[in-house]
């Protein structure tokens, strides 16, 4: 009896972005953070793939979907080792690597809530401490949230 090694691939997209190396354990919290139950796109994600680097993976493929700078910054605080493809025409035309920036700017609240932004109508703004294992600064308070306590806006 001969066995065949069957694989399942997931189709191509011809112009978009796709999210990889997005650690397993986060996808859904991805999907929820750049809000991608309201787009009407097409959308294939998958997780639990092997992952030489990282051990299991997820992945996000977006049909015709391209990310700005603010929602690129929230991968990246959630995801800090995610790659973005932007795909165009089937082909990769460019990689890359998310960055945690040095200031967060109105796209995660503060962790404590005697603080003047969850009082009022006050921007959001931390500190980038730590990039590895996240950790942010407020600005107004000083008190310090890690990735666990991270509540994106």
């Amino acid at each position: 009896m001969e066995i065949n090694d069957k694989k399942l691939q997931v189709s191509a997209i011809k112009n978009g972005t796709v999210i990889d190396h997005i650690p397993a354990n986060i996808l859904f919290k991805v999907i929820n953070i750049l809000r991608l139950d309201k787009i009407e796109n097409q959308i294939t994600f998958g997780s639990n793939f092997e992952s030489k680097k990282y051990g299991k993976k997820a992945i996000i493929k977006l049909s015709n979907v391209y990310f700005k700078d603010n929602d690129i910054n929230k991968i990246a605080l959630v995801a800090p080792k995610a790659k973005l493809n932007i795909i165009n025409n089937y082909k990769v035309t460019e990689k890359r690597d998310v960055q945690v920036p040095d200031t967060i700017i109105g796209i995660a609240k503060c962790g404590n809530p005697n603080c003047i932004t969850n009082k009022e109508k006050v921007t959001t703004k931390f500190t980038t401490i730590s990039k590895d294992n996240i950790a942010l600064k407020c600005h107004y308070c000083e008190k310090i949230t890690d990735l666990e306590h991270l509540d994106i806006l």
